[in-house]
């Protein structure tokens, strides 16, 4: 039974001229609650209360047309009458009273329901709850008829003129209302279902990225594993493959987290116990639920329903025709698996099938790959953090410590200021922030406040009106609109010049600003993440930065250890960037020398990732075989001499006492390269012997350098 929601009237005789104003008042609120609310629930209940200080009635009634099914459903009633909950009670068109009124379009009035002959099967339902007249009247806009309002009351009662002529008003407004919110439902709807498509689609392409870069049956799995559960929901995968030799299914690579006591790396099923078996021989998903799952007797599925499994789902794998394994999903779930999601199944399925005959049938020479071959596939899998964020490299207690506030931060909608010294990778903290976050699928915007000049940083953040000063030819819009339901990252927020600072407080704190010579206040929905390199607490006391922004953007703040507090990831991030720089430049470094490794360690890095990126960089150019050269002169640092042989290739590169000198620029340091080739070959530029050969260049080239770095020989 349905609480009561709407209190009988009090009996209050007034006057018709405070009657006629009482009504006007009535409009004008049935104007705000319909501009309030677009939950039709919420505006019926809001409307009950405001409508039944003008009009008597007893229930209050809201029905809709379906185009689909061509019924009419009764949506929502407000009533005080003790009744059963009849929302989504459908009655055919003909015989209904809504529906004549819907067909109509006219207004209709029952004053007395026993004297009422027209809708002879209706009629017996409202004498059940007592209802003993009715005014219906049709919810129309300009572009549909939607279906129709009624009023109720549980006595014979004749409906007035003056009570017509308010429930039209009232109904013409409530249309309007209620097509607003049906679009809106709609669009909510669609905004669903394309996000669903999307998401969806990006599984697609993730689990191709993953089949084209791995050919490992048990790295394929997790990586499709990981990908799928992110669009569908299920405790359990696998893949079983059939041996042509035996005919038996050979189940592979199990996932189902919780539940470990039974998993094993491959477990060996005839075909006639398991669902996949069924699956393979139709070529079409198999589905079971429930009991029927129990039917299969084998070591799995009785494992799987000890465990809880309600659902279980086979797509089937298959290339040139035939099947040769499925794709195994299952559920705690007994409603687990829409026919969506069998259909996205059969795509992914499809994308393994490939992958996996491939995978088998070049396992051998997969085998037979070089050492090098084996490091560049699994490099990035090596070297990353467990937390895996993306290109931020490191296993160091200090690092894991900043990633971890990552993984805490990063859901929440907080502001999070990273700081940190220059160079130590706020941007890729930054952006493993937004990627972590709910606002993932959104833009990620940045912008360095040093980068750009004062004049046009307020423009650039904010935008600017077409005149708003010379040169605005045309409207912009601001980086803080770019990143509307995504997030801003702002880059050396501690240059932001004052002037400037409470606008972005305010954006910060009520989401809204107007643009550059505008007057329209725009609002928008951005997650802040700010980062400087500078002691912000100081330049408030310095007075250089508003204490009020600072203790806005200061929620949430992360310290990004220097390189020189992790040294421990060093040793990766050389090797990290030896390779990447190898691909790019089309360079084929493979060893790094133990003292230049040494070297590296124990260099203090005053530029961080970023100098040694840079370093690298040049040291993989100017390397000419396999061995990295790395320029120690470049390494400003005089007490990091590392400890070999002069004679060694690599030590041999410069004296210790070039250690002291300043940091050489790029042409310097190959111009010196050049020189000591030169002097080792005695100046021989051609030949076996020659410079060329000991430098990997051709002849022409090093004479186009030598003359481009003004080198000649000695007199």
């Amino acid at each position: 039974m349905a609480d009561p929601v709407i209190s009988p009237p009090e009996v209050v005789f007034t006057s018709p001229l405070e009657h006629s104003r009482r009504q006007l008042e009535a409009l004008l609120e049935v104007s705000e609650a319909i501009a309030q609310q677009r939950d039709l629930p919420a505006l019926f209940h809001d409307l009950a209360g405001r409508l039944h200080s003008v009009i008597e009635f007893d229930f209050l009634s809201l029905v809709l047309h379906d185009p689909v099914r061509n019924v009419m459903r009764l949506h929502i009633l407000e009533t005080h009458i003790p009744t059963e909950k009849m929302a989504g009670t459908e009655s055919p068109i003909e015989g209904h009273p809504s529906g004549w009124v819907w067909q109509t379009q006219q207004p209709l009035v029952i004053v007395d329901v026993d004297d009422e002959t027209r809708f002879p099967d209706f009629m017996p339902r409202l004498r059940e709850h007592n209802v003993r007249s009715l005014a219906i009247f049709p919810l129309t806009t300009a572009q549909r008829r939607l279906g129709s309002m009624g009023f109720g009351r549980m006595m014979p009662q004749q409906v007035t003129d003056t009570e017509m002529q308010f429930m039209q008003r009232v109904a013409s407004q409530v249309a309007v209302a209620v097509d607003n919110a049906l679009n809106f439902e709609t669009s909510q709807a669609y905004q669903s279902q394309l996000a669903r498509e999307r998401d969806r689609l990006q599984v697609l392409l993730e689990i191709n990225n993953v089949l084209i870069t791995s050919r490992e049956v048990p790295e394929l799995f997790r990586g499709i594993v990981k990908t799928l559960e992110r669009v569908i929901h299920h405790d359990y995968t696998s893949l079983a493959l059939l041996d042509s030799q035996t005919g038996l299914l050979k189940v592979h690579a199990l996932d189902f987290p919780g539940s470990q006591s039974f998993i094993k790396q491959e477990i060996t099923v005839p075909r006639d116990t398991s669902p996949s078996g069924q699956a393979i021989a139709s070529g079409q998903p198999f589905l079971a639920r429930g009991a029927d799952i129990d039917r299969y007797q084998n070591e799995i599925m009785r494992s799987l329903r000890t465990s809880g499994v309600q659902t279980m789902c086979c797509v089937p794998l298959i290339t040139h025709g035939q099947a040769f394994g499925t794709l195994n999903v299952a559920s705690r779930r007994l409603d687990a698996f829409s026919p969506q999601d069998i259909e996205l199944l059969q795509q992914v399925a499809a994308q393994i099938a490939v992958a996996v005959e491939n995978a088998l049938a070049f396992k051998e020479i997969e085998a037979l790959k070089n050492k090098l071959a084996e490091e560049k596939l699994y490099l990035e899998e090596e070297i990353r953090s467990e937390f895996n964020f993306e290109e931020i490299i490191g296993e160091s207690p200090a690092l894991k410590r900043a990633l971890a506030q990552v993984e805490l931060a990063a859901p929440a909608g907080t502001t999070v200021l990273l700081l940190g010294e220059t160079g130590t990778g706020k941007e890729l903290f930054a952006r493993a922030i937004h990627n972590l976050s709910p606002r993932r699928d959104r833009t990620f915007v940045k912008v360095n406040c040093a980068a750009i000049p004062s004049g046009l940083l307020e423009s650039e953040l904010f935008g600017h009106e077409r005149g708003a000063f010379t040169g605005a030819i045309n409207q912009k819009i601001g980086r803080f609109e770019l990143a509307d339901r995504g997030t801003l990252f702002l880059d050396e927020v501690g240059d932001l010049p004052l002037e400037l600072q409470p606008k972005l407080l305010r954006v910060l704190q009520e989401q809204e600003f107007e643009r550059l010579g505008g007057n329209r206040t725009q609002r928008v929905d951005v997650r802040v993440v700010a980062a400087t390199n500078q002691d912000l607490a100081k330049r408030v006391s310095e007075r250089a930065f508003r204490s009020d922004l600072y203790y806005r953007l200061n929620v949430f703040p992360i310290q990004i250890p220097a390189l020189r507090e992790r040294a421990e990831d060093l040793p990766l991030l050389v090797r990290y960037f030896v390779q990447r720089f190898s691909r790019q430049l089309n360079k084929e470094v493979e060893y790094i020398p133990a003292d230049a490794m040494d070297a590296l360690t124990q260099y203090s890095w005053p530029g961080n990732v970023r100098e040694l990126e840079n370093l690298i960089e040049r040291a993989v150019l100017l390397s000419p075989g396999k061995e990295l050269r790395i320029p120690f002169a470049e390494l400003k640092s005089a007490g990091m001499a590392p400890a070999t042989d002069p004679s060694s290739s690599s030590a041999s590169l410069t004296s210790p006492a070039s250690l002291a000198s300043p940091m050489a620029t790029l042409e310097e340091a190959e111009r010196q390269h050049i020189l000591r080739a030169l002097k080792q070959t005695q100046w021989r530029i051609a030949g076996p012997k020659g410079a060329a050969i000991l430098l990997d260049i051709k002849r022409t080239t090093l004479q186009a350098r030598m003359r481009k770095l003004g080198i000649r020989r000695p007199v």
